[in-house]
């Protein structure tokens, strides 16, 4: 298994050397430490880290914030070379966690709150969902009249259709070639929009941009470089919004993907002991107002001070973790979506950041 794991792994674009972020959280006399890797922006998941450290004076947590690909290649390599590395990984492309899981990569843990969790968040007692996000689409209120925004795929299909649409060369979404979440919403679309097919000759006709990250996107929108953006991750999308007026996020209302980090204890981890009370921190009452806070954990029925866009008739369309993830990793499928996708942003590309 570990040798189809590499193989696979050579058919990746080449990652990033080094993590993006690092901070320590903590006294630096602790005599525990946590090392806890994940894709999670710092200034996000950090509050959540403090949280959790309120009560464990004995505990010092180093933060590393990763790309999801670069993530995913560590962690298959330490599994692969038995190499104690993280003590817990927390990562939003869920479909590369599972594949770790399935490999063998994972230290099996279970409490009252771990078995508490929907099958569809929890796998194996190996991995478990510890965030609620739902993938939304973000306007720039400034510039797109109200009439314009796009309320579902098909608003969408409809602003990009005429000619000498406003919105040419003015949409954007995630590279699925540097983001393994963006690469995670696009299968996930494919698996279940009747709009798909429409959606990549659409952004391929009219010159959507496909770009990295998040942070890039949202910005972009702000600035007005881009209209629209579709597939944005609501958590980050949210919290911008809340102090960007010029931001607005839409659930979509043909369906939302909801989306579940998701949280692994390595096999070989040097601390699970603390890896496994943070899960159960996530997971408990203060964990979940405490990611709520952050808006790691959205809810589409509640009011929401943020201004998400959306109707009560919303349907959600969650993306479990299960085996049927490793569908997106089958390399043969990977290179048929892929290609299809580049023919969609034959500009598009390049190693992960």
């Amino acid at each position: 298994m570990i040798r189809a794991l590499v193989v696979l792994l050579a058919l990746w674009p080449a990652a990033a050397p080094a993590q993006e972020l690092s901070r320590d959280f903590g006294p630096d006399t602790a005599p525990e430490t946590l090392l806890l890797r994940s894709t999670t922006d710092l200034a996000v998941l950090g509050p959540v880290v403090e949280a959790f450290l309120d009560t464990r004076p004995g505990l010092r947590v180093a933060f590393e914030q990763w790309g999801s690909n670069p993530l995913y290649r560590l962690q298959s390599e330490d599994c692969a070379a038995g190499r104690a590395g993280a003590d817990l990984v927390i990562s939003s492309a869920v479909h590369q966690m599972v594949d770790l899981v399935n490999e063998g990569c994972a230290r099996p843990y279970r409490s009252a709150l771990t078995a508490a969790l929907p099958d569809a968040l929890s796998w194996r007692d190996e991995l478990w969902g510890v965030t609620r996000e739902p993938a939304v689409m973000v306007y720039n209120r400034e510039r797109v009249a109200p009439a314009q925004v796009p309320r579902s795929r098909f608003d969408l299909l409809d602003l990009l259709r005429p000619t000498e649409s406003p919105f040419r060369g003015r949409v954007a979404t995630y590279d699925i070639e540097r983001s393994g979440l963006g690469f995670l919403f696009a299968f996930a679309d494919s698996m279940e929009a009747s709009t798909f097919g429409g959606l990549m000759e659409s952004f391929g006709r009219s010159g959507a941009v496909a770009t990295c990250c998040s942070a890039e996107i949202i910005d972009g929108v702000a600035e007005g470089r881009y209209l629209v953006a579709y597939n944005v991750l609501g958590s980050y999308a949210l919290a911008r919004a809340r102090r960007d007026e010029r931001l607005g996020v839409v659930a979509p209302e043909d369906y939302t993907l909801m989306l579940s980090r998701a949280a692994m204890i390595p096999r070989v981890a040097g601390n699970p002991r603390a890896a496994a009370q943070f899960v159960d921190f996530l997971l408990s009452p203060e964990g979940r107002q405490a990611l709520e806070a952050a808006l790691l954990i959205v809810r589409l029925e509640a009011e929401d001070g943020a201004a998400l866009d959306r109707t009560a008739e919303t349907p959600e369309r969650p993306i479990p973790l299960s085996p049927a993830l490793l569908i997106a990793l089958d390399a043969h499928k990977r290179a048929l979506f892929g290609a299809r996708w580049r023919d969609a942003f034959p500009a598009a590309g390049g190693t992960a950041p």
